[in-house]
Order: structure tokens, then C-alpha cells, then sequence
């Protein structure tokens, strides 16, 4: 069900290496995994309700940012405050899988599944000042 995109393995953008996710989820395969219609995950792609990068010309999203059935609790609010602070998808990808050694998780997509959440919430409050 889930597509992995090796690291050395060209990618779209500029974006690659240890920064990009290790796992990769197709837009049907997110749908599946929450039990939602495909247009009700495009409405949240959308709404900033989750972050879709095109990879090897296919819409796919970070498996560790949807969680069993649901997604990541805080994501929807970093998506936007970084938005806000004129990130782009890309951008917010790159700023989610940065390196960084202060947070728990080692970067801001896998500290957002764990107890320090609102560290990453307001690391990217921070972005607009």
C-alpha cells in the first residue's frame, strides 16, 4: 500500500536526501488509511488539513504524518502558521524534516507525534515575527 521513495532517488524539487521522508503515502492509500472518500482528502490537502508534495510526478504524503486513523493532532495548525509566514508546501516540507538536534524527535514531522508537539506549534509561530 505505501510507496517508499529512496533518498537517492531523484525528487521534483530540490528537496531530497535525509530531509524528505523516509515513507511516502499515495493519495488513495491516505484515503484507505482514514476511511474517506479520495475528494474528502483532496478538501483536506486543501484546507491545510494535511501536505502533499508531487514525487516522481504523483501526489503523495509523509506516512508519519497520518497516524494509525487520523492525522497528526497538531499538523493542520503548523501547516497553517507556517503558511501564514509565506511557506509554501515544499517549504513546509523542507521546514518539517529539518535536522534538529533540540527537538525530541530529531525533526519538527516526528516531534509532532509525541509529547512535545506544542514545541513545533510554536517553533513555527515563531516564523511570522
Amino acid at each position: 500500500m505505501t510507496d517508499s521513495v529512496p533518498a537517492d532517488q531523484p525528487a521534483d524539487s530540490d528537496l531530497g536526501g535525509p530531509r524528505d521522508p523516509a515513507e511516502w503515502l499515495t493519495l488513495p492509500d491516505v484515503a484507505e488509511r482514514l476511511d474517506l472518500s479520495i475528494s474528502k482528502v483532496h478538501q483536506m490537502i486543501r484546507d491545510r488539513e494535511l501536505i502533499a508534495v508531487r514525487r516522481d510526478g504523483v501526489r503523495r504524503i509523509p506516512a508519519d504524518l497520518v497516524a494509525n486513523k487520523t492525522v497528526l493532532k497538531h499538523l493542520p495548525g503548523v501547516l497553517n502558521l507556517l503558511a501564514d509566514a509565506g511557506y509554501d508546501d515544499e517549504a513546509a516540507l523542507r521546514w518539517l524534516y529539518e535536522p534538529d538536534d533540540t527537538l525530541s524527535g530529531g525533526t519538527g514531522a516526528v516531534t509532532l507525534g509525541g509529547d512535545h508537539a506544542r514545541e513545533v506549534k510554536r517553533r513555527a509561530q515563531a516564523l511570522g515575527f
